[in-house]
Formats: structure tokens, C-alpha cells, sequence
């Protein structure tokens, strides 16, 4: 049997706190590994127990939770992070994705939900749906409009093509399907991208789509329609 994934929960309340740390507990594939009320209390514990998922509030006292998430993935072999937030439009969220987070749950989140969702992220996936990512950062690209950066560069224009579709939520599969190749051929583009533009996961590569300029928010598009 493995062993149970190890989840630290970092919030300021500590009703919240103990009611994730309670849920967890009651699953046999699922253990905590500490809870700690602010960002700096949750990279200390992170450096101690080196646990596998990290549930983290957003708004916290010394130490928010975007900056506890930068300095955590910086880590070596840092956990997954999931963000917890009151709000699913929520400005801080895509700054907590931009800066490793591999997704959010909201704080109402159905137990089923949250243990999937740890589950989900230790396995290594990102959490979000693509179309809930593609939502969230598409609305935060088009308030905080970017003039296009040359981060893309370093790409082929085949690497480039699959980033586009990433960004629009397609799957490995729907990749194939549409540039007619083999779904292994699309995981290793995909790979690649990832590896040059220093990326985590299928989030940031969403995020950075947004970023360079490469994908327009969709309200944009229809303005100009």
C-alpha cells in the first residue's frame, strides 16, 4: 500500500483549520502533516515535514499566501499547492497561480471535492478545469492588459501551436486529434514547452499563454468583432 498523502493546511482561521484538518483525517489515503495560521509558519513547516499538497488561504497575517507560495516553490522538490479562497473570480488567486500554485478550491467546498482535489494535485495534475482556468485568467488578462512579451521566443511554431491549444483547454487527446498526431507526440511537445519557459504545470502554461499575448481574452476578441 502506499503511503497516505501528506497535506499541511495553512489558514488564518482556526476554525477552518481544524475543520479541513478533521475531513482529511477521516480518509485512509490522506494524512495531515501540520496546520499553521500564516504564510511564514507554513514555509517553516514545509521545510520541517516536507509535505506532499499544501492547502493555502490566500489572506493571511504575516505572511500572505501568494509570497508563502513563491518561497515554497522555490523550494527543492517543493510540495503542490492549492489555494483556498472565499471568491472564485478572486485577483490574488491568479497571482497565487502566476507564482506556482497548481490551482484553487473555494472555502465551500464539498469534502468529496476537497479530498479529490488533493488527490488530483498529489498525483501531480493541475487542479483547475481547463475552461475554469481559461475563465479565471482570461478575465484578469483582459483587466490587466499586457503588451506581448518575447517569452515565447524559444518555442517552434509547433511548440507555440500547442501552448495556444492548452490555453484554450483542450486535452492531450483533442491535441492529437487536431494537429493529427499521436497523443505521445503532443505529451512531449507539451514536456518541452513546459521545460523552456521554466514552467510547473498546464496552470502557468495557461497563465503564460495570457501573459505573452499569445491568446486574447475572449471579451476582447468580441469587441473587436
Amino acid at each position: 500500500m502506499n503511503d497516505p498523502v501528506r497535506v499541511l493546511v495553512v489558514d488564518d482561521l482556526e476554525v477552518v483549520r481544524a475543520g479541513f484538518a478533521a475531513l482529511l483525517e477521516t480518509q485512509p489515503d490522506l494524512t495531515v502533516a501540520g496546520t499553521a495560521p500564516d504564510g511564514a509558519e507554513a514555509v517553516r513547516l514545509c521545510r520541517r515535514e516536507r509535505p506532499d499538497v499544501v492547502l493555502m488561504d490566500v489572506r493571511m497575517p504575516v505572511l500572505d499566501g501568494i509570497e508563502a507560495t513563491r518561497r515554497i516553490t522555490a523550494l527543492d522538490a517543493p510540495p503542490r499547492i492549492i489555494m483556498l479562497t472565499t471568491f472564485d473570480l478572486d485577483e490574488h488567486v491568479y497571482d497565487a497561480l502566476a507564482a506556482g500554485a497548481g490551482g484553487f478550491l473555494l472555502k465551500d467546498v464539498t469534502a468529496e471535492r476537497l479530498f479529490d482535489a488533493v488527490r488530483v494535485v498529489a498525483a501531480g495534475e493541475a487542479l483547475i478545469a481547463p475552461s475554469v482556468t481559461r475563465r479565471l485568467i482570461g478575465e484578469f488578462a483582459r483587466l490587466r492588459p499586457r503588451p506581448p512579451s518575447p517569452l515565447l521566443d524559444v518555442l517552434t511554431p509547433r511548440e507555440t501551436e500547442v501552448l495556444r491549444l492548452v490555453a484554450e483547454g483542450l486535452s492531450n487527446g483533442e491535441i492529437a486529434a487536431r494537429l493529427v498526431v499521436g497523443d505521445e507526440t503532443v505529451k512531449t511537445h507539451v514536456s518541452r514547452v513546459l521545460r523552456k519557459l521554466g514552467l510547473r504545470d498546464r496552470v502557468q502554461a495557461v497563465v503564460a499563454a495570457y501573459e505573452s499575448g499569445l491568446l486574447v481574452p475572449r471579451t476582447d476578441r468580441d469587441r473587436r468583432r
